[in-house]
């Protein structure tokens, strides 16, 4: 297969909904089990068809969101998807009711059930024009990121291109590249103020007329949180404030140190070293080619799988005009095939793309047997196990990549590790502050997340960037406008993921391959905690783990003498 020649076709709506409307008939006048599971079959082969369909168009409009004819699909989708989903709601009705659910879930995994109430219960004709002018705001914020042209010492970047600059070993370029880089976000200030607040009002909107208090209470059920709730979230932010932050800020004064710096500026918190940071070696086909050494040579399972993804072009990893920011990975349910999005820079960040992405795109790869292709994947916070594991799943082939500097590259990623907890912690309170206060005008959602930036992340020294200082840092954060609540699930699988670099790099427990490879196999058809029991683990949630995780990274952060990476 090769995913670039894949044929893309626009789906009919009203055959789509026509083809629901008879299979919610079938399956509701079907006479035996049998009956049932044949039209389930049908429904599992059609909505993975059609998802697939929805997917092509979203990668290939944001390889390149300036191709007009994705420009086309993806105002499409952003119209027709909230329709599409109104139009499935009968047929999952139907299928919630039937008689046969026992023999049903040889198709659909009790999670899919659970996810399908969840659906359902936000699922309203009513919201079908907000849902559609929400996609519209997100495309918007994607598109201007993707627009971001900067102009920078004789040359012109986009915001990723900028990053080995912003990370320069020569402090007067990385702080004139970080200026650069914040420039873009201050000269757009009107626009993602405007953006983010009709977001905001459009998404309190939809909550409301479904019943919710507001669009965080609601956000429980959209991110099928079902092993626990705001208040056991309450907890563990506050435990992490307590116990992440000191250690954070003992590792800054390590990095000033190193730095020979009496204080960290904010332009310097992402060098590690005065020699500057750890760097890949090699191009960009050669450090997939290191990758696919290092999969081959770490099982045969990540060995046939890495292979599949290059030989099937299901890789986009460079940075270049046009595309969409970030990274990600998809799961093609009708092809079976994952696909990993990402934009190299020459920075560390290219190989921590070819692991977390890998992480996820492997674990689909495996479980590809679960026939729902939107149960392939996990719940959110459970899929970045996978994802934030398998970076250091893969420790022990950084010399690949890094050569000399690998001890570098390995103490650095490991105190970004714990540098993200609080981070991720203040990405998700900021936004329940936000949705519990839909009334605020956008200087005070500022003013708010920066009143939060001083309690989880007292590092941050913005005293020589006024727009930084009032409060605009959030905007380069995708999540908050794309993905909603989509953040503390990253700090969730951390905490999960510093029990596998233990596993793995400091007890060498040989179960705790098949451990992992049990929980990539379950996928989606396990919620959270009984992933997290398959792979003998213990939850983030219980009051001890976070201590009982910190502690070992901690004591291998200090053992290091850092002042001679």
């Amino acid at each position: 297969m090769d995913f670039t020649q894949v044929p893309y076709e626009r789906p009919d709506y009203l055959a789509f909904k026509q083809r629901l409307t008879d299979l919610e008939i079938q399956l509701g006048n079907a006479s035996s089990a049998d009956e049932a599971l044949a039209v389930a079959d049908k429904a599992v082969t059609y909505l993975n068809h059609v998802d697939t369909q929805a997917m092509i168009a979203s990668i290939r409009h944001t390889i390149d969101t300036t191709d007009q004819f994705y420009q086309a699909e993806d105002d499409y989708w952003n119209e027709y998807g909230p329709q599409f989903e109104d139009a499935t709601a009968p047929y999952l009705k139907q299928l919630l009711a039937s008689p046969y659910q026992e023999v049903l879930t040889a198709v659909y995994p009790k999670t899919f059930m659970m996810k399908a109430k969840n659906r359902l219960r936000l699922q309203d004709s009513a919201i079908i024009a907000d849902q559609q002018r929400d996609n519209q705001l997100i495309s918007e914020y994607s598109n201007l990121i993707a627009s971001a042209q900067i102009p920078f010492d004789g040359q012109v970047y986009t915001l990723a291109q900028l990053g080995p600059l912003r990370q320069s070993q020569d402090r007067v370029v990385r702080k004139a590249a970080n200026e650069a880089y914040w420039q873009f976000f201050s000269d757009h200030e009107a626009d993602f103020d405007r953006i983010y607040d009709e977001m905001v009002k459009v998404r309190t909107k939809m909550a409301q007329t479904l019943g919710f208090d507001d669009f965080a209470q609601m956000s429980y059920v959209m991110m099928d949180r079902f092993d626990y709730d705001e208040t056991v979230v309450t907890k563990y932010r506050q435990a992490v404030l307590e116990q992440v932050v000191p250690v954070v800020l003992h590792q800054r004064e390590k990095q000033a140190k190193r730095l020979g710096l009496d204080q960290l500026a904010y332009y310097d918190l992402d060098v590690q070293f005065k020699s500057g940071n750890a760097v890949p070696q090699g191009s960009p086909e050669e450090l997939v080619a290191k990758a696919n050494q290092m999969y081959h040579e770490l099982s045969p399972e990540t060995g046939s799988f890495f292979d599949f993804m290059v030989d099937s072009n299901l890789l986009d990893l460079v940075a270049k005009k046009g595309k969409a920011s970030g990274g990600y990975a998809e799961f093609l349910p009708e092809i079976q095939a994952p696909f990993i999005f990402a934009n190299f820079n020459g920075t560390s960040g290219d190989v921590d793309v070819l692991t977390h992405e890998a992480g996820h795109a492997f674990q689909t790869y495996q479980a590809k047997w679960i026939k729902p292709g939107d149960t392939v994947f996990p719940t959110f916070e459970a899929a970045e196990i996978f994802s934030m594991s398998m970076e250091f799943i893969t420790y022990p082939w950084m010399t690949l990549f890094f050569g000399q500097e690998t001890e570098k590259y390995k103490y650095a990623h490991l105190q970004d590790a714990v540098e993200f907890l609080p981070y991720g912690i203040l990405v998700d309170h900021f936004q329940h502050e936000i949705y519990t206060h839909p009334e605020w005008t956008p200087s005070e959602r500022k003013q708010a997340w920066r009143e939060l930036e001083r309690q989880y992340t007292p590092d941050r020294d913005y005293s020589e960037n006024a727009a930084l200082d009032s409060g605009i840092f959030w905007f380069r954060q995708g999540h908050i406008f794309e993905s909603p609540f989509y953040y503390i699930d990253y700090t969730i699988a951390q905490v999960v993921a510093y029990q596998f670099w233990k596993r793995f790099n400091v007890d060498h427990d040989e179960q705790a391959w098949p451990d992992y490879m049990a929980m990539a196999k379950a996928g989606g058809s396990q919620t959270l905690l009984q992933l997290i029991q398959t792979g003998h683990l213990a939850s983030p949630f219980e009051p001890s783990t976070l201590a009982d995780t910190l502690k070992p990274i901690q004591a291998a952060l200090d053992a290091v003498d850092d002042q001679a990476l």
